[in-house]
This record gives C-alpha cells, sequence and structure tokens, in this order.
C-alpha cells in the first residue's frame, strides 16, 4: 500500500494550485487570441511536468505504483481529449469570442479538478468500505462504453443541458459578453453574462465526466494519491491542448470508439478483481502492465486509422460521442442560414 503523507498530499495540492493561478492570472491580466506557438510551447511544458512528476513518483515509491500514475495518467488523458470536443461544442455555440476562451477553459479545467477531488473522495471510501463498490464501477463504465459506442456519432446537445435551460429560464443574461464580465449592471439591473451561462455548461459537462473518469481510473489503481495526482496533471495541460489541437480534432473520427473500448476494458477488469476479491482468488485479474499496455496500443490505432480514413475521405469527420440519443427536434417552417 502506497504511504503518502500529509506533507507529499499538501506539496502536490499546492504544485497543482500554483500552475492553476498562472493560468488565471494571464487569463484575467491579459486576455488575448492564444497562437499556435504559445499553445505549443504550453502543451510540452505540461507534459513534461507529468512525466517528470511520474518518473520522481517511480524513484521514490517504486515502478509498480509509477506504471500505475502513468497508466492513470493516459486514462484521464485520453478521456480529456473528449472533454475538448464538448469545450469545442459549447465555445461555438455560444459564440465565446477568442480572447475570452482562455478564462473559459482555465475555469472549467478548475471546475473539474474540484468535481473529481470530491468524487476521489467519495470513491475511494466507497472502496475501502465496500468491495462491491469495484462490480458497481465496473458495470458503470461498460454501460457508458456501450452507451458512448451506440452514441459514437452524435455530440452532446449543449442547449438540450439541464443547467443551461434552467439558467435561461431564471436568470436576466445580457446580449452580449461585456467585455469578459461573469456579472454587470444594465440600467442599475443586476445581470449575468453568456459568459456566466457558458461556465455553467461547462460545470454540468465536468460532472458528466467527473461520473466517468474516476471509475475509469480507480480500475487501474486503488490509490487515491495517484487518482488525485493523473487526474490533475492530464486536466493541467488542457486548456494549452485546446488551442493547440482544436483545428485538429474534427480529424480523430474513431476517438470515441477507441474510449469506449478502453473503458469496457477497465470495467472488466474492475468486475474480475471484485469477483478475485469476493468470489473466488483463482479468478484471474489484469495486472497494471497490461492495462498500460492496452491503454497505449488501443490509442495508438485510433489516432493511426482516424488519420487514414480523412485523409482518404476529408468530409469524415469526428464526434464526441454522447450518452444517450438526441430527441428528434420539430423542424422550423423557416431554414436556418
Amino acid at each position: 500500500m502506497l504511504e503518502v503523507s500529509g506533507l507529499m498530499w499538501g506539496a502536490t495540492v499546492g504544485l497543482v494550485a500554483c500552475l492553476l493561478a498562472v493560468d488565471l492570472i494571464l487569463a484575467a491580466a491579459r486576455p488575448h487570441r492564444v497562437g499556435f506557438r504559445e499553445a505549443t510551447a504550453w502543451s510540452v511544458f505540461y507534459i513534461l511536468v507529468a512525466i517528470a512528476f511520474g518518473v520522481w513518483f517511480a524513484i521514490r515509491h517504486g515502478g509498480e505504483f509509477g506504471t500505475e500514475y502513468f497508466a492513470g495518467y493516459l486514462v484521464e488523458k485520453s478521456l480529456s481529449v473528449d472533454n475538448l470536443f464538448v469545450f469545442v461544442i459549447i465555445i461555438t455555440t455560444f459564440a465565446v469570442p477568442e480572447e475570452h476562451q482562455h478564462k473559459v477553459l482555465t475555469f472549467g479545467i478548475v471546475l473539474a479538478l474540484v468535481m473529481r477531488a470530491i468524487f476521489i473522495a467519495v470513491g475511494a471510501t466507497l472502496l475501502s468500505l465496500f468491495s462491491f463498490a469495484f462490480l458497481l464501477f465496473g458495470l458503470l463504465l461498460i454501460y457508458t462504453a456501450v452507451q458512448l459506442f451506440r452514441h459514437r456519432d452524435e455530440d452532446p446537445d449543449v442547449e438540450d443541458n439541464v443547467v443551461v435551460k434552467a439558467a435561461r429560464r431564471v436568470l436576466p443574461i445580457t446580449d452580449d459578453f461585456v467585455g469578459g464580465k461573469l456579472v454587470t449592471r444594465v440600467v442599475g439591473r443586476r445581470m449575468v453574462t453568456p459568459l456566466f451561462v457558458v461556465l455553467l455548461a461547462i460545470g454540468g459537462i465536468d460532472l458528466l465526466f467527473a461520473l466517468d473518469s474516476i471509475p475509469a481510473v480507480f480500475g487501474v489503481t486503488e490509490e487515491p494519491y495517484i487518482v488525485f495526482a493523473a487526474n490533475a496533471f492530464a486536466l493541467l495541460g488542457l486548456r494549452a491542448l485546446f488551442f493547440l489541437v482544436k483545428g485538429l480534432l474534427d480529424r480523430l473520427v474513431y476517438l470515441s470508439t477507441g474510449l469506449s473500448l478502453i473503458l469496457a476494458f477497465i470495467g472488466v477488469k474492475l468486475i474480475l478483481h471484485w469477483a478475485h476479491v469476493d468470489i473466488d482468488e483463482r479468478v484471474p485479474e489484469i495486472p497494471t502492465p497490461l492495462s498500460l499496455g492496452v491503454i497505449v496500443i488501443v490509442l495508438v490505432i485510433v489516432t493511426a486509422a482516424s488519420l487514414i480514413k480523412t485523409r482518404r475521405d476529408p468530409s469524415a469527420k469526428a464526434h464526441a460521442g454522447s450518452l444517450r440519443a438526441h430527441q428528434a427536434k420539430t423542424e422550423q417552417p423557416t431554414a436556418r442560414s
């Protein structure tokens, strides 16, 4: 079992908080369009930070825990790319100006980290108290994988989001972004801006992703510290990765299929672990190195197949995937421009 001191927890949380603070300060102090070179530099920086942490962690705590960290990091990184699809959909739907997208993404990452920290605490408690939680997590991942595969050619309907619909119905919303403010006054009346609604939408999406990602990473490690670190370092690079690859996301046409396979695989791994602990020790378990290998192979094949597909068929377009089918909407009598 991994022994992590309070000092190590504090240092890790402090490092993540400092990196987030830098992002928030940059977003608030200098709103601007993030170019390719800047996005590349930040993406490389965050990946190197994650790798350096993993190497240090493996040296300090052993190769087994190091392998669990890198496996968890890859799972979360691949799921975070799917997160980017949804961020693109939200930002496009609400027509967020480029100079404010940096702020939206940074706040979205903060919300994701807070929600996942809560789910990590809840998940770790459940797993420590009830071994059948492994079975429940495994079944949840398999259900998610099946739904994601069934609706792999769809995108989430942002306008149908419960949080967005409630905000539009209850809150007074301005027509423009008012310089990137969240709340403003118009003729003495306090109103929220569309940016506030965007953050609500991203928060709702973050909640759904946390429900999937936390059981997934618990499938490769039972250590709450590794789960937190893998999530934190995968999410920290999400903001820069968005600006780097948003033009390439449409080419990852098989990403949802690959993620559904990974989630299903980890779901089976969790169920086998539960059966090994609660039913019979002769039930085989899937070792972490094998999990890491499967995740890497699936991601490589999915990426290569996607690029080949879009090269042969330029009209092919990737989708984020959805966990439920969209309800048919009544067509309007006038054509949309």
